[in-house]
């Protein structure tokens, strides 16, 4: 029986450098999000801000742009 083309879900996979790239870029964010939190003082509440944005980024974008969210749906 041959196999319905249909059926068989869309595999998409980053070859090796561009998933070296990817994480680091992703790293770069996460470290920089921890590196904000040297500034922090009482007095100025924006690095806390801007840790929560990057750290918030360094996930969002591999989880929702990169990944397979989309793939509910496959068995």
């Amino acid at each position: 029986m041959s196999k319905n083309a249909t059926s068989a879900p869309i595999e998409k996979e980053n070859s090796l450098v561009q998933s070296i790239v990817l994480f680091v870029v992703m790293m770069v964010l996460f470290l920089g999000a921890i590196y904000s939190l040297s500034f922090l003082t009482l007095d100025n509440p924006w690095p806390m801000a801007v840790c929560l944005g990057l750290f918030a980024l360094a996930f969002w974008i591999p989880q929702t742009i990169f990944g397979r969210s989309d793939s509910a749906g496959e068995s």
